[in-house]
């Protein structure tokens, strides 16, 4: 009896995506569908970018309703919600040092490569990024700008990593600026 216990307990994180066009409702009817299969809302990041409603959802649901609430979503198509499940195991979050990068500049092709690129090459974990795009106000150039909290790994400096990108940042031509947190 004790182990069909142990089975009732176990649970299954999900990572959904999910893709609209922006309309009121989407997050509801995600939100009931997770609820009606005793899902639990751990986390989430959802935005309107371009018209569309993008969102990434972090969902612990029983194992036993898993499949379900699976199938439950892919009818999600018929009010044109597209949603992607995968299933994950729970990893423990990249370990180092914690600190915020923001960057500004005139926009143009290739910045979010270069800044990317040399966050990898040293070893740097991206835990959130943001980024846009608005009329500047003295010329109305578009402004590029981005905010990234980033995990160094033990072995780099925020000095190290600082002194890196400010030798991009003058080829790219934009302005970086790294903190700790």
């Amino acid at each position: 009896m004790e182990q069909n216990s142990e089975e009732e307990d176990k649970t299954v994180d999900m990572v959904l995506t999910a893709i609209a066009r922006d309309r009121p409702g989407v997050v509801e009817s995600l939100a009931d569908l997770i609820a009606a299969h005793s899902g639990n809302w751990v986390e989430s990041s959802m935005a309107r970018l371009g018209g569309e409603f993008a969102g990434i959802v972090l969902v612990e649901v029983p194992a036993k309703s898993a499949a379900k609430l699976e199938g439950a979503l892919a009818t999600l198509d018929k009010e044109a919600i597209d949603v992607t499940v995968h299933k994950t195991a729970s990893h423990a979050p990249p370990s180092g040092h914690h600190a915020r990068l923001e960057l500004t500049g005139l926009d143009h092709t290739g910045i979010v490569l270069e800044i990317t690129r040399t966050l990898a090459r040293h070893g740097v974990s991206i835990d959130e990024l943001s980024t846009s795009v608005s009329r500047g106000s003295m010329g109305a150039e578009p402004m590029f700008s981005a905010q990234a909290d980033i995990v160094l790994p033990a072995s780099l400096g925020t000095n190290e990593l600082s002194d890196t990108l400010e030798q991009i940042a003058a080829d790219i031509m934009v302005d970086i600026e790294l903190t700790d947190v």
